[in-house]
């Protein structure tokens, strides 16, 4: 198994604690020199908070490791393509790569919609690389949101 694979098996892993708490199963690891630093898994409806998601989460987190804002020698494994928010915040911590398990047609900001990390207007570009783990990063999601229409149609609504 190639390293890009282990690392977004990681990243699914965070995903799979998600969606056991009923969040959009998206989880992200932060990887510097060939170790993990950093993992989050989205938390916006058990924190009450819409900047929850796995990516900001996992920055924080790896930040607070390294002892500094920047991220330059570090890659990120995501399950799901980053939105605006998190495309932003990739750009600013100055993350080297970005690995994405599936792409995200309704806010994808990578490439899908939009692409930031690729934008010749910013200060720092971000290399990408898709479709890592494609299949089982879309299963995930997949599961998921069937899952809450099938518990919807039984007479619990939901806003995710």
């Amino acid at each position: 198994m190639e390293d890009k694979e282990k690392f977004m098996k990681e990243a699914l892993k965070e995903a799979n604690k998600a969606y056991n708490k009923e969040e959009v199963p998206v989880g992200a690891v932060i990887v510097k020199d060939n170790k993990i630093i950093a993992r989050a898994h989205n938390l916006k409806e058990t924190s009450l908070n819409a900047v929850s998601h796995a990516e900001i989460l996992a920055i924080q987190k790896a930040c607070k490791k390294l002892g500094c804002w920047r991220l330059t020698d570090c890659d990120m494994y995501v399950t799901l393509e980053p939105c605006a928010m998190c495309s932003g915040a990739l750009i600013n911590a100055r993350i080297r790569k970005l690995y994405i398990g599936t792409n995200d047609p309704k806010t994808g900001a990578c490439g899908s919609k939009l692409n930031l990390l690729e934008d010749v207007t910013f200060n720092h570009k971000i290399e990408i690389e898709r479709n890592v783990l494609q299949k089982e990063c879309e299963t995930i999601l997949k599961d998921f949101f069937k899952f809450l229409r099938e518990r919807n149609k039984n007479g619990k609504k939901e806003n995710i």
